[in-house]
């Protein structure tokens, strides 16, 4: 955007990491660094994580009920701790799925909206 600021970085970084963690471990239990990586994929995240604000997240949620987590230990290698979600976070996801899905619907019509007076314009001008 030519010298002017990108306003979709005016928001919260962190808006969406709740849900982005819930749905990672929706699919299987993961730790810390798997989790990170996953929720790049969600597009939320610009570049990498912060790690710090990633297990400030999971041990809030842990307080909360939503996920859990344990030490895995093995024969080789450092003990982790793995985060599992737990019913209160399934049910915070589908929350946050209604949610996002009722905001996706509302983008969709505000760039329909945008796209069609652009278009007038362009003809009109």
């Amino acid at each position: 955007m030519s010298g002017k600021s990108n306003p979709s970085r005016r928001g919260r970084h962190d808006r969406y990491i709740q849900p982005s963690i819930l749905l990672g471990l929706y699919s299987k239990p993961s730790y810390g660094y798997e989790i990170i990586q996953n929720i790049q994929a969600f597009g939320f995240v610009e570049g990498s994580a912060p790690p710090g604000m990633i297990y400030r997240h999971l041990r809030q949620m842990e307080e909360e009920g939503l996920v859990r987590s344990e030490w895995e230990t093995k024969e080789q290698g450092p003990a982790r701790r793995v985060y599992s979600i737990n019913p209160e976070g399934e049910e915070t996801l589908a929350l946050w799925m209604e949610h996002l899905d009722r905001k996706a619907r509302a983008l969709g019509i505000f760039v329909k909206a945008y796209k069609k007076v652009r278009e007038k314009k362009k003809k009109n001008p």
